[in-house]
């Protein structure tokens, strides 16, 4: 058995090797970095994660650990956030159904929230105009912490969660 996981790790990494030289076909086209269309503002979704929902969290942490990522917040009992460098995990137990794509803006990677961010609600509204249909949604009358979720065309669900008020 552990022969099998050796071998499909050197896979997994042979393949990120790959995907890293042949990555270069795939850049943007000079001077497009990070632009949005022409008269639009780019959208700043924040801080991204990946939520797992985990079975055993102390386990869980355990694991990561060993992966080289630190505890960096949570209760430590049902929920617990974990980094290194830019990866960030949370692990949550008995909270989610299933894992989530996490977005929380009004923080950077070190969970600081920069002078001008792009509110939660400004964000909900865009998506809005989109066609896109969050469940929940946010209340967009608040200026508080807020959240909301949209799903993906697979059933992915994608948390926008906003743990700071509104900048002013």
């Amino acid at each position: 058995m552990k022969r099998k996981i050796l071998c499909a790790a050197g896979l997994m990494l042979a393949g990120a090797a790959l995907m890293g030289v042949a990555g270069a076909a795939f850049e943007r086209e000079p001077g497009t970095k990070d632009k949005a269309p022409a008269g639009e503002k780019a959208m700043s979704l924040g801080n991204f994660s990946i939520s797992l929902t985990v079975k055993d969290l102390a386990a869980s942490r355990a694991f990561y650990e060993k992966l080289g990522l630190k505890p960096v917040g949570g209760d430590g009992k049902t929920w617990q956030i974990m980094q290194n460098d830019t990866a960030i995990i949370g692990l949550f137990q008995g909270m989610f159904p299933k894992n989530t794509l996490t977005f929380n803006p009004g923080w950077d990677r070190d969970r600081k929230t920069p002078p001008n961010f792009e509110d939660v609600r400004s964000l909900q509204k865009k998506f809005k105009a989109l066609g896109l249909t969050p469940e929940p949604a946010a209340d967009e009358s608040g200026t508080g912490t807020a959240f909301f979720m949209l799903i993906d065309p697979d059933g992915n669900p994608v948390l926008f969660d906003q743990h700071v008020p509104a900048p002013k």
